[in-house]
C-alpha cells in the first residue's frame, strides 16, 4: 500500500483565504487530493484593503482563475495624505485591480470545488499533530471529524488559536491593532488607491467591482477605546483629515455595519511551525500601508505548493520540504515585511507624518524605490 493510500487526503489546508483557495486549486490541477478547512460559509466579507498587485496575474490565469468576469477595478495611481491634507501622488509601475473579497473568495471556492477539492466549511481545525513514524498529520476538526494527511498548510489568517497550540511566539503577544472596513459608494477616480493618514492610523480607499469602493482603516484599540465607538472614533479622529471627512461625510455606506477585527499582529512569524507550512498571513503580515497583502498570500501559496508537489512525488524528504520552502520564503518576502514595518514607524503622529508627506513628494524616485520594495514581479 501506498503512503497516499494510507491517509485520508494528501494535503489538508487550513484556512480557505486566497493562500488556501490558490494553493488548493493549484495542487488539485497536479492531481493530488486536496481538503480545505474554512470556519466559515461562501461568501462572506473580509477585513480587508481588497487592493491586488498585477503581479498575480499571470499565476492565476495558469489557474485557470483569471478574475477578467468579475469586471475588477483596474488600478493605476497611488496618492499619499498626512492628517493635515497635504498629499504626494505617483504611479503604479506595475498597477494592480481591486475586486471585493466577497466576489473572489466566492469565485476561487467554485473553481476549487469543480476542481475536485473537498472543502469542510463551518469548521476548524481543533487539533493537529504530527505522527513521526507514520510521516503524516492527524488532525482533528471542531465537530469531532479526524483526518489524515501528508502535508498539512496553515493558511488561516492573521491569528487563530491553532497558534495557541503550536505555541507559536507572536500569539503570546498582546497587539493593538483593530482594523474595521466598510463597502461604499461615492465620486472617487475608480483608478486610484489613496491611503489616508490620521493620528495613530491610516485608511485605505479604492475601488472594487461595480462601482463600489473598500474603505479599510487600521488603528489602536487604545484609540477606539478613548474616543468610545466606531463613529465617535470616525467623527472626531479621522475626519481631522480632510479628505477622510470627504469619504465620511459623502459617501454611502452599503452595509450598517463595518466588519471589525482585533489582535492584528506584524510582528515575525515563521513559516514552518511543528511540520505545518505557513501560508499568507500566517506567515507574515504586511503592513497595510504598503497594501501588498493579497499579493503576498498567493505568491507564498505558489511557493507552497512548488516544494509540496516535490515531496509528495518522492523527490523531497520532509526535512528538505521545509528548508526549501523556508528558504524559498524568506527570500521572496522577509525584506518587504522588514520595509513595511520601517515604513509604518514613519507614519502615525501628525506631525511626523506631515514632515514625511511634504518631504517625498519632492522625492518621486524615492517614493518609487519604496514602493518597489513592497511589491514583487510576476510570477
Amino acid at each position: 500500500m501506498t503512503a497516499a493510500a494510507e491517509v485520508d487526503c494528501d494535503i489538508l489546508i487550513i484556512g480557505g483565504g486566497l493562500a488556501g483557495l490558490t494553493a488548493a486549486l493549484d495542487l488539485a490541477g497536479r492531481g493530488w487530493r486536496v481538503t480545505v478547512v474554512e470556519r466559515r460559509h461562501y461568501p462572506f466579507h473580509r477585513v480587508c484593503g481588497e487592493y491586488i498587485s498585477n503581479e498575480v496575474l499571470p499565476y492565476l490565469r495558469r489557474l485557470g482563475a483569471d478574475p477578467a468576469p468579475l469586471q475588477p477595478a483596474s488600478i493605476t495611481r497611488f496618492e499619499l495624505t498626512a492628517p493635515g491634507g497635504r498629499s504626494l501622488s505617483a504611479p503604479l509601475d506595475l498597477g494592480g485591480f481591486g475586486v471585493s473579497r466577497y466576489a473572489l473568495d466566492e469565485f476561487l471556492y467554485q473553481r476549487a470545488t469543480a476542481r475536485g477539492v473537498a472543502f469542510r466549511l463551518g469548521s476548524t481545525a481543533a487539533d493537529v499533530q504530527f505522527e513521526a513514524a507514520a510521516n503524516r498529520f492527524a488532525v482533528t476538526l471542531s465537530g469531532g471529524e479526524a483526518l489524515t494527511a501528508r502535508v498539512v498548510l496553515g493558511a488561516y489568517g492573521k491569528r487563530a488559536t491553532l497558534d495557541r497550540q503550536l505555541d507559536r511566539a507572536f500569539f503570546r503577544q498582546r497587539s493593538p491593532y483593530v482594523g474595521v472596513k466598510y463597502h461604499l459608494r461615492l465620486d472617487f477616480p475608480p483608478d486610484l488607491i489613496a491611503l489616508h493618514n490620521f493620528a495613530d492610523g491610516y485608511a485605505g480607499l479604492s475601488a472594487v467591482e461595480n462601482g463600489r469602493y473598500c474603505f479599510c482603516y487600521l488603528t489602536t484599540r487604545a484609540q477606539l477605546r478613548r474616543h468610545g465607538s466606531i463613529p465617535a472614533l470616525e467623527a472626531e479622529v479621522l475626519s481631522q483629515n480632510p479628505h477622510l471627512r470627504r469619504v465620511l461625510t459623502e459617501a454611502e455606506r452599503l452595509y450598517a455595519a463595518p466588519e471589525v477585527i482585533n489582535e492584528i499582529s506584524f510582528a515575525p512569524k515563521t513559516c514552518v511551525e511543528q511540520h505545518v507550512l505557513m501560508c499568507g498571513d500566517a506567515a507574515g503580515l504586511i503592513t497595510p500601508l504598503c497594501g501588498n497583502g493579497m499579493a503576498m498570500a498567493m505568491h507564498g501559496a505558489a511557493l507552497a505548493v512548488g516544494h509540496t508537489d516535490a515531496f509528495l512525488r518522492g523527490e523531497l524528504t520532509r526535512p528538505a520540504l521545509e528548508a526549501a520552502y523556508t528558504r524559498d520564503w524568506h527570500r521572496h518576502f522577509a525584506g518587504r515585511l522588514r520595509v513595511g514595518r520601517w515604513v509604518q514607524g514613519l507614519f502615525g503622529g501628525p506631525r511626523l507624518t506631515d514632515a514625511v508627506v511634504g518631504t517625498l513628494r519632492h522625492a518621486p524616485a524615492v517614493v518609487q524605490a519604496l514602493m518597489r520594495q513592497t511589491h514583487g514581479r510576476a510570477f
